[in-house]
């Protein structure tokens, strides 16, 4: 099976790390010849520039001589960028077998920190996650045209390698934002790896599922955990309300909510390598994370 990815970012770099060589080919797109220089030279992947204004034929061949898809670029202002630049293309690469779509869990919006699963209506409030739906929609819509199922997979807050609360403790970046009433899911970017394969493996194709751990946690719980860890004192609380934050930053902290993963559990049985952050932060720890 011949493999290609749209977006070769943390999440589909760790799948091709883990399950890359069960492909015969996998080809994925980034934006700029830099990063496609660095790719190249680990030789697990042929990285291919994407641009909505040249169309590269390689890029095409690849897309037609393709079994799996993977798309893992979010959506802009205008929309998705790949559906922009080649549905048509798509719509007529018929060796196509599965669609794997990352999207997030933000599209469930806010629900005051209540547990909410697939079944749960979509009700985004972020502008970003009003995008992320409506481009999960299109992409549906999309592979019912190419006859390939999509499986749509609602990510939480990622972290793993390089991106976690013992480095950024390392760093001097770390904030203890305290709101009552605040939790949040988070998933390490493994187990996203571990996710996307157990749909394309399965025989229940064209399902929606939350990967997410099992434990939706308060976010300076997380912080004082990989503080004890490092043996360093956690970084002074600050009030959610008088914190200087970005825009960005606080729109993060608008939704509260606690996301089932026993969908895909039970469907798929899956079983998650870091079901909570400890042991997500004691793994990382071992590897030399923060140290």
């Amino acid at each position: 099976m011949k493999l290609f990815i749209f977006g070769l970012g943390f999440s589909s770099q760790a799948f091709v790390q883990s399950f890359g060589a069960r492909y015969a080919a996998v080809t994925g797109t980034v934006r700029s010849d830099d990063k496609a220089a660095r790719l190249r030279a680990q030789g697990r992947v042929t990285p291919l520039i994407f641009s909505e204004t040249h169309r590269d034929t390689a890029l095409e061949q690849a897309l037609f001589d393709a079994d799996v898809l993977l798309i893992s670029t979010p959506p802009d202002a205008q929309g998705d960028p790949v559906l922009r630049a080649f549905s048509d293309v798509l719509a007529r690469a018929t060796r196509l077998q599965r669609i794997v779509y990352l999207s997030t869990v933000g599209v469930y919006g806010d629900h005051q920190g209540a547990w909410i699963d697939e079944e749960t209506l979509p009700h985004p409030v972020a502008g970003r996650s009003h995008a992320r739906l409506a481009a999960e929609e299109e992409w549906r819509a999309l592979a019912a045209r190419c006859g390939a199922p999509l499986d749509s997979l609602r990510l939480s807050g990622i972290y793993g390698p390089g991106r976690n609360a013992l480095v950024a403790l390392a760093k001097g970046t770390a904030r203890r934002i305290i709101k009552p009433g605040q939790v949040f899911n988070r998933i390490h970017v493994e187990d996203i790896a571990r996710a996307i394969q157990a749909c394309i493996d399965s025989g229940k194709p064209g399902m929606t599922y939350n990967v997410t751990d099992d434990e939706p946690a308060p976010p300076q719980d997380v912080i004082v955990f990989a503080a004890g860890l490092l043996g360093v004192d956690p970084p002074p609380e600050q009030d959610f309300a008088t914190a200087a934050m970005t825009p960005m930053a606080r729109s993060f902290y608008g939704e509260s909510k606690r996301v089932s993963n026993a969908r895909i559990k039970r469907e798929l049985d899956f079983t998650f390598s870091r079901p909570t952050y400890r042991e997500g932060l004691r793994n990382l720890l071992a590897t030399g994370e923060g140290c």
